[in-house]
């Protein structure tokens, strides 16, 4: 199977045949779809809930509104799609690529990850609940600004290249997480980042970052 890897952390890409079935609709028979492509749908809403997802495409899918509960995703690929303001909780992804997707203010919560890539995508002000990482996970190229980590379990999580201005990691676990290659200068709730992985020059933006937290004053700024 195709992989793709970031420094340590390898993900299985979803294998999919070139034919697929087109379809109208995610919703599937009897609660399952698979062999599909879904492709360029325009929806004022979409509501998902107990189904599962078996390889297959989804191109080009624009919503004013989503909440996906309860599904379970193996071996899919989003491409080109705009979910923002989605609202996805309770459920399970494995195999499953995300590539050029605006996720802007997406709520995740109880969502659990296995071999699952963001790429390229737009995650500003997103927030992630008690977000799971059963298996490597990768964030490569995001942008990820303001966007907030609560509870989380990051410990087979790699960001790549990421835009993590003011992003806010608040409780959790993160041993292993390796944040490499990006600047983590204004990154907020540091002090919970135990065990991650960075580079020997990255202290100076930890550094940084601490001090914002902890509203430090520099006293050669302060006036007699």
């Amino acid at each position: 199977m195709e992989t793709r890897t970031v420094r340590r952390t390898q993900v299985t890409l979803p294998y999919l045949d070139d034919v697929a079935n087109e379809v109208d609709s995610l919703e599937g028979e009897h609660g399952k779809l698979s062999d599909f492509a879904y492709a360029d749908a325009h929806l004022r809403d979409l509501s998902l809930s107990g189904t599962q997802l078996m390889d297959g495409h989804v191109t080009g899918l624009t919503t004013q509104r989503a909440l996906l509960a309860e599904l379970r995703l193996n071996s899919v690929a989003f491409s080109g799609c705009d979910l923002s303001g989605l609202r996805w909780r309770d459920s399970k992804l494995s195999r499953v690529i995300f590539t050029g997707c605006k996720l802007l203010g997406s709520a995740w919560e109880d969502v659990t990850l296995e071999d699952v890539i963001f790429e390229e995508c737009r995650l500003d002000y997103a927030t992630f609940i008690r977000l799971r990482t059963s298996g490597p996970m990768i964030f490569s190229r995001c942008d990820l600004r303001e966007a907030r980590f609560s509870g989380s379990d990051l410990s087979k999580a790699a960001f790549d290249e990421c835009n993590l201005h003011l992003t806010e990691f608040d409780g959790g676990s993160y041993r292993g997480c390796d944040l490499r290659s990006n600047d983590l200068s204004s990154l907020r709730g540091v002090s919970v980042l135990k065990e991650i992985i960075i580079d020997r020059p990255q202290l100076h933006h930890l550094a940084q970052a601490l001090a914002a937290d902890l509203r430090i004053s520099f006293g050669e700024g302060l006036e007699n």
